[in-house]
């Protein structure tokens, strides 16, 4: 057994959470114990790391400061361990690095990357460890840490299916996040890979307005009363099957184009169908591909998502002309309602 010690070292006293341990250590010695592991998908679509990917200018910035006689460096290098690996008694931190580094860079993995690459192997770094159970604590404390601070929501977002305990504003995207990771890998799926993720950059559509088109459901639309399994079973299906219909139904408009090509694709046209599935499946009662294709007909000739000009009635706009506004979403949105329902002789919504 390979084992490596860091001693003294501190032990804050604080809340019941993981154990924290801080110590000093060159990025060497950080290195042989813990690992940069990039956010990823495994051949099955299971997502593994956490981490964004490196930022080459930021780095060659960092190193070149560090490189000057008058650096310094007091922001720690924040790592993970499970307990299975580290142990922690008498003012001694104790890692088994048998099999190679067992803990995760967990926060400053640009000031590490620069560090590493000095002529001056001795420059120390603080270092703040906390030791897990388990990786959905890690995943968790992860989470925690970094969302107030910079870092990318479209990953915070990415990270959270199957984390628990997370501020209310997060644990209330957690069951959209999950469903764009069923929708996003399911090779079944209408939306398969066309979701735009960290893992997944070639997709066309942002994994941010996903979020906000499965939020409104949730809370008020056809996904509200579903939960667990429910959620991934029948609501993926929900959902999957409404953008087989778009797709179909809207194939001049859908395929081949991008956001900036087509408003299908934009925020507000993608906003303003989410607003169309709830109608559909929830006045209508049709979750099929088939029962929504045949209320989306309806919309066919008053949608101009290419070219054209948009008639709201009291005004006009060019197609382009729609923008990712919140009074854009509420235009549209209301728009393609009141022709739903007007198709279903029901009385137009107010507008």
């Amino acid at each position: 057994m390979t084992v490596i010690t860091f001693a003294p070292t501190l032990s804050p006293r604080q809340a019941g959470g993981p154990r924290v341990v801080c110590f000093t250590a060159t990025a060497a010695q950080i290195l042989d114990i813990a690992r940069i592991e990039r956010i990823g998908r495994r051949e099955d679509g299971r997502l593994s790391g956490f981490q964004r990917p490196q930022i080459a200018s930021h780095i060659r910035e960092i190193r070149d400061y560090l490189a000057t006689p008058e650096a310094m460096l007091p922001n720690s290098i924040v790592l993970a361990f499970s307990t299975d690996h580290a142990n922690y008694a008498d003012g001694t931190l104790r890692i088994d690095t048998s099999d190679g580094p067992q803990g995760w860079v967990v926060d400053g993995q640009q000031r590490l990357c620069a560090a590493s690459g000095l002529d001056n192997n001795d420059f120390e770094l603080t270092v703040s460890a906390f030791l897990c159970e388990d990786m959905l604590e890690l995943n968790r404390q992860f989470i925690l840490i970094n969302n107030t601070r910079p870092l990318s929501k479209p990953l915070i977002y990415e990270l959270l299916p199957g984390v628990t305990g997370l501020p209310p504003r997060l644990s209330d995207r957690a069951g959209a996040a999950l469903l764009i990771e069923a929708l996003n890998y399911d090779p079944t799926s209408s939306l398969h890979g066309l979701i735009s993720q960290q893992t997944n950059p070639d997709g066309i559509i942002k994994d941010t307005l996903m979020q906000k088109f499965l939020m409104n459901s949730l809370r008020d639309g056809a996904l509200r009363l579903l939960d667990g399994d429910d959620l991934l079973g029948e609501g993926k299906r929900i959902v999957s099957e409404f953008f087989a219909a778009l797709r179909s139904t809207f194939a001049s408009d859908w395929e081949g184009h991008t956001p900036k090509t087509s408003r299908l694709l934009h925020g507000a046209g993608l906003i303003a169908m989410g607003f169309a599935m709830d109608e559909i499946a929830g006045r209508y009662g049709e979750t099929s591909r088939q029962g929504f294709e045949r209320w989306l007909h309806h919309l066919r000739g008053h949608t101009h998502w290419t070219s054209g000009e948009w008639d709201f009635g009291s005004e006009r706009r060019s197609w382009n002309s729609i923008q990712n506004t919140n009074a854009d979403y509420r235009l549209l949105s209301h728009h393609v309602v009141r022709l739903l329902r007007r198709a279903g002789r029901i009385a137009p919504a107010a507008a």
